[in-house]
Order: C-alpha cells, then sequence, then structure tokens
C-alpha cells in the first residue's frame, strides 16, 4: 500500500524553495495548508546545490526546509536530485555527456542529460543517494523516495558501445548466433569479432523518418536497432536500480519510485514496472485529447505493477508550457481530471508545480500558487476544494480495478512496427491500441493493459490489435486462453515476425496461424485518398451493411475460420476481411484491415455483449463510470465528461455519495464536468 505510513490520498506536488527566499516560504506553507496539500516533492534538481563540488556536500538548506515542513505537518516525497548533474561534474567528466544519434556529444546542459552507462555518473548518483537516505532516514515527514526525472536519455558513445556488446554476449553467448537472430548475411553485414558491432544510429543504419508529419527513426537492420533500444531501456533503469539498492540498504521500508511519462516510447516499462515499488507517472494531455486517450494511459501505468494503485506524481492545475498550444484548464477540468486518476487506480493527486516559477522554460507552466503570489485566484480556489473534498476519500486507498477485459501492449513490438521499412508510413501502433480501448472505453467496460506473456486467466475478452512481433510463448499463451473459453480479436500485420523482427517462416501469420484459422497471402497498402469497404455477409448482432476501411488490407484466406465480412473493392473484393474461429471452447476474431471506428465500436458492442461484459450503470456519451473495489466494498466513479448536465439512472440502487455525504437514488443529475463517487447502501 503505498499510503501505509499515512493513510490519506496524498495531495501536492513538485516545490523548489530554492528558487526563492526564505521569507516566502513560510507564506508558502500557510498557502499550501490552505490548500489542503499534505506531500511535497523536493528537491528535484538541486543536486548543484546538494553537491557544490566533489568532495564538498551542502545539505544544511535541505535540513531546514523539511524541518519547517515538518513543523506545518506537511510531509516528503524525497527526491535524488540526480536527473540534472553540476556544471562541475561535466566539465570534469566530459565522457559523462551523452553522444546523440548524429554522433555528436553534446554540452552541459538541459537535464537528463548523462550517458546512462558512465562509471562516474553511476558513482556519483549513488553515493548522493545514499548519503540521502542515511542522513534522512529517520526525519518523520519522509514517505517515499523519488529517484532522477522521467529518464528517457540515449547515447551513442564508445563506452555505451563496448557496454552494448557485453550486453549482447549474454544475450546471445556466441558471434555465431548473434549474426543468424540479427540475418546479418543480408548486405553482407556478417561480423566475425564482437568489436566490430557498433550502436546503430544515423552514421551507419538508422535515419528519421519525417514524412506524414509523425517523425520516427527507421532502420536498415531491425535486429540491431531492437536490441540497442532494449539495451538502452535496460541501461538507464540500472541508473535507477543503482540509488534504489542503495536506499533500500537503509531505508528497507519506504517505497520508491520514478516518474514514468505514459506512452513513452523509448523505455520499456513493462521491464521497469516490476522494479519499482510503485509505478508513478506524469499526465500531461492536450485540451484537444479525448477522455479514453487520458483514461488509456491511466490504465497502461495501472497494468505495469500487476494493476496495483499508482501514483499520479505530475498534473498542471491550469496550462503547460511546452506543448504548441497551452490551453488553460477549464473550470472543472482539473477536478474532473484528477478523479478520473483516481477512477482508473491513483492513490494520489500530485502537480508540477506547487508556485510557478518565474524563470527560464516553466514560468509559464502552471501551479497551484500562481505569479501574483496569493490564494485569491481562481486556480487556488479549485485547488483548496479538490484537497478539501480528497480529504473524505480515505476509503478508497488501495482498492483496484476488477477487469474481465485486457487489451494487449507491448513496447518491443512497438519499436519493431514502426522501425521497419513498410508498409505504410501511416501505420501507428498506439493509434491502433487506441482505437479498439476507445470501443470499450465508450461502454464504460474496465480495461487492464496487459502484456503479451501477461496472465489471461482473469479475462473474458483479450485484444491484441497489431500483434505484429509475436515472442516465445506467446502464441501458447494465446492458445491457452481461447481454448479454455476466452474470446481473442487480432488484426492486420499480426503474427509476422519473432523477437529479432525476423518473419516466421510458412505463411503469417505465422505462430498465431492455427489459432486463427487463416493464412494471409499478401499486405495491401492504400494510399490515403484509397479506401475498400468491408461487406457483412450476414448480421453479427448490430454488426450489419457495409463499412469503409483502408491503410492496410491483408488478403487472406480462411483455414477454417468462418467468413464473417468480404472485401468489397479491388481485384480481392469477395475475400475475407473479417473471421471468426472456434478454437477448443473459445472463438478469435481476425480484422484484416483497418476499419473506421463505426465498425470497431459495433464488433467490440457485439463481443462484450456476448461475454457479458457490461457497465455498472447505463449512461450517456461522455459520461465515464469505473468501479474500485476492496473486500467487500465497490467505490463507483460516475464522471461527466460533457459540457452539459446530465441525468444518470441509479435504477433501484440506493448509495451514499462520498464527496457530499448524501444519500442518493433514483435520478442523477450531475452538471457538467461534475463528479460523483457512490458506495451501495445494504
Amino acid at each position: 500500500m503505498i499510503n501505509s505510513k499515512m493513510p490519506v490520498v496524498y495531495y501536492g506536488g513538485d516545490y523548489n524553495p530554492d528558487q526563492w527566499p526564505e521569507e516566502i516560504w513560510q507564506e508558502d506553507m500557510r498557502l499550501f495548508k490552505a490548500a489542503g496539500i499534505n506531500i511535497v516533492t523536493l528537491p528535484v534538481f538541486n543536486w548543484a546545490k546538494l553537491q557544490p563540488a566533489e568532495n564538498v556536500y551542502n545539505f544544511e538548506w535541505l535540513d531546514k526546509i523539511l524541518d519547517l515542513v515538518t513543523q506545518n505537518g506537511l510531509h516528503v516525497c524525497l527526491a535524488t536530485s540526480t536527473a540534472a548533474q553540476p556544471a562541475w561534474m561535466s566539465k570534469k567528466y566530459p565522457e559523462m555527456l551523452p553522444v546523440n544519434v548524429e554522433g555528436k556529444r553534446k554540452t552541459h546542459g538541459g537535464r537528463v542529460n548523462f550517458c546512462p552507462t558512465n562509471p562516474e555518473y553511476r558513482e556519483f548518483s549513488v553515493k548522493l543517494a545514499r548519503k540521502m537516505a542515511e542522513r534522512y532516514q529517520n526525519h518523520p515527514a519522509l514517505l517515499v523516495w523519488h529517484i532522477g526525472n522521467e529518464y528517457g536519455n540515449y547515447c551513442y558513445c564508445e563506452h555505451c558501445a563496448a557496454e552494448f556488446r557485453n550486453w549482447l554476449k549474454a544475450r546471445y553467448g556466441t558471434i555465431e548466433e548473434l549474426n543468424r537472430c540479427w540475418n546479418m548475411s543480408f548486405w553482407g553485414h556478417t561480423v566475425y569479432d564482437w568489436e566490430e558491432i557498433v550502436p546503430p544510429s544515423h552514421l551507419n543504419e538508422m535515419w528519421l523518418d519525417s514524412s506524414g508529419g509523425y517523425p520516427r527513426e527507421r532502420t536498415c537492420f531491425q535486429g540491431i536497432s531492437l536490441d540497442y533500444n532494449r539495451f538502452m531501456s535496460d541501461a538507464s533503469m540500472q541508473c535507477y536500480l543503482g540509488e534504489c539498492q542503495a536506499i533500500k540498504e537503509v531505508t528497507p521500508n519506504i517505497p520508491i519510485t520514478t516518474n514514468l511519462m505514459g506512452a513513452f516510447k523509448p523505455l520499456d516499462y513493462f521491464k521497469w514496472g516490476l522494479k519499482m515499488d510503485v509505478v508513478s507517472w506524469d499526465n500531461y494531455p492536450s485540451a484537444k485529447d479525448s477522455p479514453g486517450m487520458i483514461a488509456f494511459r491511466h490504465d497502461l501505468m495501472r497494468g505495469l505493477k500487476d494493476g496495483q494503485p499508482f501514483m499520479l506524481m505530475e498534473q498542471t492545475p491550469s496550462q503547460q508550457n511546452w506543448q504548441p498550444y497551452n490551453s488553460l484548464k477549464r473550470p472543472g477540468v482539473m477536478r474532473l481530471w484528477s478523479y478520473q486518476a483516481l477512477a482508473h487506480g491513483a492513490d494520489t493527486i500530485m502537480f508540477f508545480q506547487l508556485r510557478r516559477s518565474f524563470g527560464a522554460c516553466e514560468k509559464y507552466h502552471g501551479a497551484v500558487i500562481e505569479h501574483v503570489g496569493h490564494g485569491e485566484t481562481r486556480v487556488f480556489r479549485e485547488c483548496a476544494a479538490l484537497g478539501e473534498e480528497l480529504k473524505k476519500l480515505e476509503d478508497i486507498l488501495d482498492s483496484r480495478i476488477q477487469a474481465k477485459a485486457a487489451i494487449m501492449f507491448d513496447w518491443e513490438n512497438w519499436w519493431a512496427v514502426e522501425f521497419s521499412s513498410g508498409p505504410s508510413r501511416d501505420l501507428k501502433y498506439v493509434e491502433q491500441v487506441e482505437k479498439y480501448y476507445s470501443a470499450l472505453h465508450k461502454r464504460n467496460i474496465a480495461v487492464d493493459i496487459i502484456p503479451p506473456d501477461g496472465d489471461l486467466s482473469q479475462y473474458q475478452l483479450v485484444i491484441a490489435p497489431v500483434l505484429y512481433m509475436v515472442k516465445p510463448g506467446v502464441a501458447q499463451n494465446i492458445e491457452k486462453f481461447v481454448a479454455q473459453g476466452g474470446t481473442f480479436v487480432t488484426t492486420f500485420l499480426s503474427g509476422l515476425v519473432n523477437e529479432n523482427d525476423l518473419v516466421t517462416l510458412g505463411g503469417y501469420p505465422g505462430e498465431l496461424r492455427k489459432v486463427m484459422g487463416i493464412w494471409a497471402e499478401e499486405i495491401d497498402a492504400l494510399y490515403p485518398d484509397v479506401k475498400n469497404q468491408i461487406v457483412m455477409k450476414e448480421p453479427l448482432g448490430d454488426l450489419n451493411g457495409v463499412y469503409e476501411c483502408g491503410m492496410l488490407c491483408d488478403l487472406i484466406h480462411s483455414e477454417g475460420a468462418k467468413v464473417l465480412a468480404v472485401y468489397g473493392k479491388d481485384f480481392y473484393a469477395g475475400m475475407p476481411v473479417l473471421t471468426e474461429n472456434k478454437f477448443g471452447e473459445g472463438k478469435t476474431y481476425y480484422v484484416a484491415s483497418d476499419p473506421e471506428t463505426a465498425f470497431i465500436d459495433v464488433l467490440i458492442t457485439y463481443l462484450c455483449d456476448a461475454k457479458q461484459l457490461k457497465a455498472p450503470l447505463e449512461a450517456v456519451q461522455g459520461v465515464e463510470i469505473t468501479q474500485r473495489f476492496k473486500e467487500k466494498q465497490t467505490f463507483m466513479f460516475v464522471l461527466n465528461h460533457r459540457d452539459d448536465q446530465v441525468d444518470i439512472d441509479l435504477k433501484k440502487g440506493r448509495y451514499r455519495e462520498l464527496i457530499s455525504g448524501r444519500e442518493e437514488s433514483g435520478i442523477l443529475s450531475l452538471p457538467a464536468k461534475g463528479v460523483a463517487i457512490f458506495q451501495p447502501i445494504g
């Protein structure tokens, strides 16, 4: 349980007292308490102040602020400050600075601007973490440790090259096995010595493809590029784990985290989640993002650690500073999105930042305390009102989502899909996942986001959009799930390759061919202005008639699967585009093209109805309903994302609404951006 030491919803965020004179600190304490804040995260970016020279440490200023926080009844998420090394360190150890994909070594500045394999960085960061743990291990304010900040730095220096070779030796054992797994006979790339291997970069195998308005790295050799991504994700994780181990040796009972970033491509967060005491992440949607898109990222973060509650480490109270258009959060939206995080498994609500910076790039990033410096602002009043409400919600802590539907998500699959040269530049892996997630979210069906090798036994419905890469054991995992009565759905471009992006010979979809009951002979890539049709052969629930599809079209043949729909155009008109296959006690469905949204929505509705997956209540479009469970308690969240009032029929249920304390039954009128949290009575 995250909040065991202080059993309330942690409410607060990043505080940077070093940026302000001490006379402001006391006023900040007063305002924090007025806003209901109970936790502050500090000092995230203060390595230079904590260690002004190689053998000199200065903790006295941090002692003072920690004692002030304690005196005011607040607690601390204590950060190790290792996300930005001091200038003297970069100057004395220039090899600490990373080499970018273009082969240029960076100079000091920015943040997370270090080589993740650099031994000096690792030594200094671990030493600082240990000193902080030893100094503050018994401090009454300490609740959580926060290591680094938003990891994600890749490096291509000579030291990384050497460490990459060591990583490859451990993975493949022999140079012959590496040549086989990377298919190095292609273009005469065979290597005969480990020292001949160099990191893939823009100097050799890789290039940046900016066509189509979606820049992505492409590569000539997927095997080496995939492994370098794996290696870099592992290397950054070793930086985290080095500090983590030092802290654990001193404070074994204090949870440790680092803030992740949702659907962030460079790091394999499923591997990271296994190594974290608690997952935390930073939620920064744009004003244009749909509620489903935000919910997906919450569910993804919750899925990293087997459904355990997570920390919302950062969100903005009002506006961001780094998006193209940094709109204000309209009245009620900050509150609504905060409760959406709780509804999807968060046990904390935290902000970046508590007092708005007055200089540098984040001076226009919103804060609880604005530049005016007092609490008479719309944003502060909204934050204070939320802080007061959260005090009533301690019962929800450590409650869990109970989902019967799941979506498979895989970072390595994401890398492989978008590294590939072809078949279409318009294919975006996360976008495909979001389409199917959105169909479930609209129906208020609880969803877990899981890795392909995860335990499927608790689910009725599992969807794996574009499961291009099928790693060892995954096909067997799916077959077992379906044979025992589950329903499995996958799409075009699935089952093509193994974990090294080598094609599984014998016909697509490779290892999934048996369970899907089909063979895909060819894959057609359509230009954006070209569309095909999905023509239903017979109704499937409300799925009937003709739908539009495009981008990619698998030309498939049935090998036992029932053909539910066929293409309506081109030379492959009449060939299957939607199939159903009975396998053991369950069924599989193959969607051979990229359909319009209406098709996906109706298909998912049919599958949910068939498996009796239902929402807790019926609601109009734009109203989100979720449930969390703990022992015999049920907590039902009703979130109105609309700009108008809605009426929700509570049927025959009687509930206690936790925020207002009122008893509710019959018809609930929920205002625009309104929130209600119910517990059943009786």
